[in-house]
Order: C-alpha cells, then sequence, then structure tokens
C-alpha cells in the first residue's frame, strides 16, 4: 500500500509504517430526508513522521463531473467524523485523495480539482489520478506497486474476445499471468512479501479475472482456473509447512526433555532457532 502512496504522493515511506484501517461506511447528512449512506473504497491513516490521512478510490467508468461530487461527498464526511469542536470552533482535517481509475480513456485527466469558495478564503488544491493500464508489468514490479497485479487484466480487457478465440494468443496471456506466479513466489522466498499477501493477490487477481471474463469461458478456464490453481498450491504449502514446523518444535521438545543437549545443540539438530527452542523450554516448565 505505501509503494502506491509514494507513487501517487511523492511519500517517502519505506513500507515499516504503521496503518491504521478506517470503516470505509459513512452516512451523509440529509435535510428534511433519510441519511444517505456512503462507502468509501479504502481509508486509512498511515503513521510516519507525520501521521496522514489518505483515501483511495478505484474507479473504471467514464470521467463525468458526478465522480468529482461523489469524491468530495465522502472527503467531507471522513473529515467531520473526526472533527473537533473546541470552544465552539470546529477544526476538519481532509484527507490527501486519489483516484485510481481502471479503465483509461481520451477523457481521463491527469488529475481533478477541487475549488472551496468560503468567506474567510478560497482553498483550492488537485487529487491526483493514477492510472493503472499505464504501468507494465515491469513497473509494478520494479515499483512495488503490488497492489496494481489484481488489475493488471484490464490491460488486456480490449483483447479477451481475441484471446477467447485464439489459442496462441490464450498461450501467451496465460505465460504472462504464469510469469507473474513466479515473481510472486519469489518474492515471498526473498521474505518481501508473506504468504498472506501474496494470497490476497492471487485471490483477487482472480476474481477480477472471472468478472473481466465472464462471457469468454476459454479465457475463465485458462487464465482464471491457473491462480485458481495457484490459490490452491499456496494453501498446500501452507499446511506442509505447517506440518513440517510442528515436526520440528516435537522433536525439539523430545530432546529437551531427556536433558543431555544444549539448546545449541537441539536448535541444530532439530532445525529451529535457538529462540524458538527457548521459548519451548519455557514452555515446558511452566
Amino acid at each position: 500500500m505505501t509503494a502506491v502512496i509514494n507513487e501517487i504522493f511523492g511519500e517517502t515511506y519505506t513500507g515499516d509504517e504503521e496503518i491504521r484501517f478506517f470503516p470505509n461506511e459513512h452516512f451523509l447528512d440529509q435535510q428534511d430526508e433519510a441519511d444517505k449512506e456512503r462507502i468509501t473504497d479504502t481509508n486509512f491513516t498511515v503513521f510516519g513522521k507525520i501521521p496522514k490521512k489518505y483515501h483511495v478510490e478505484c474507479e473504471s467508468s467514464l470521467p463525468d463531473g458526478k465522480i468529482t461530487i461523489r469524491l468530495f461527498e465522502y472527503d467531507a464526511q471522513i473529515a467531520l467524523d473526526e472533527g473537533e469542536v473546541t470552544e465552539e470552533t470546529l477544526t476538519v482535517t481532509f484527507p490527501n485523495t486519489a483516484v485510481l481509475y481502471l479503465r483509461t480513456y481520451k477523457k481521463t485527466p491527469d488529475k481533478m480539482k477541487y475549488v472551496i469558495v468560503t468567506p474567510g478564503g478560497t482553498v483550492q488544491y488537485d487529487v491526483p489520478i493514477m492510472k493503472v493500464q499505464t504501468y507494465s508489468l515491469d513497473d509494478i514490479f520494479e515499483k512495488g506497486l503490488l497492489m496494481l497485479i489484481p488489475f493488471y487484466i484490464f490491460s488486456h480487457e480490449k483483447g479477451v474476445p481475441e484471446y477467447n478465440s485464439n489459442e496462441q494468443k490464450l498461450v501467451e496471456l496465460k505465460a504472462e499471468y504464469q510469469k507473474i506466479l513466479e515473481r510472486l513466489d519469489e518474492l515471498e522466498q526473498q521474505g518481501v512479501i508473506g504468504a498472506f499477501d501474496k494470497r490476497t493477490i492471487i485471490e483477487l487477481s482472480r476474481d477480477v479475472i472471472k468478472e473481466i471474463a465472464q462471457k469468454y469461458e476459454n479465457v475463465q478456464k485458462g487464465v482464471g482456473d491457473m491462480m485458481g490453481g495457484a490459490l490452491i498450491e499456496t494453501e498446500a504449502r501452507k499446511i506442509l509447512n505447517k506440518g513440517i514446523s510442528e515436526t520440528k518444535k516435537e522433536t525439539a521438545l523430545r530432546m529437551l526433555k531427556r536433558g543431555k543437549m544444549t539448546v545449541e545443540e537441539i536448535a541444530e539438530d532439530s532445525g529451529l532457532s535457538v529462540a524458538e527452542v527457548e521459548q519451548l523450554a519455557e514452555l515446558q516448565s511452566v
């Protein structure tokens, strides 16, 4: 998430910052009528040197004025939800807002703008736009924009009918997604992402592919089933790793009960770390 924020807003987050997500349901006060519920895509605060609140929306439809109005409604309600009143002075803080456009049209601008005219003066600022389709796979991985992977299929959306009818084209698309899976595996092995992160990316990718290619059976079976298979494999690996870990712990516990080996020797023979063996020893003594 922070890599995407860095890309959009020019921030320098390291990825180690705490991110706190907030409810995305907001009720807009409507005079003389029932309150309307508005659901934002994501609303969160990044706790860097200075905590900053962000609001990011995904959009796939043709740009129109209604999108900007809806976005401002969300921002105003987010600001009001955390507004503070001190001695009859209301202070509201608007979030840093951006829009991820999943489809890019000729009319898609590079930014939106708010101009707020008040009795105390005019305030105006830009709302940046990220055009997902302009990022290649290399861009996504090199910049760490892994959050964009589930939406990568949008860059192939116009070609889906051809992929469905042309076997060679479908093979090429599958090869591209196989490469995505391999690169995610590499990142997991390097410790850049965790198993949960990888699984989430794959699961969301599969869901978006199913939605985009719902009328194209060959694409569904070819690419959609590939992502589904990767999910099953990921879960199987998780179960296997858990089994191996439990076996190592059982071995270490047996050695501890014998009391003939040092913690360091048990760690070396069982495959656990010294810290893990010490933790098992503490639990055993309780």
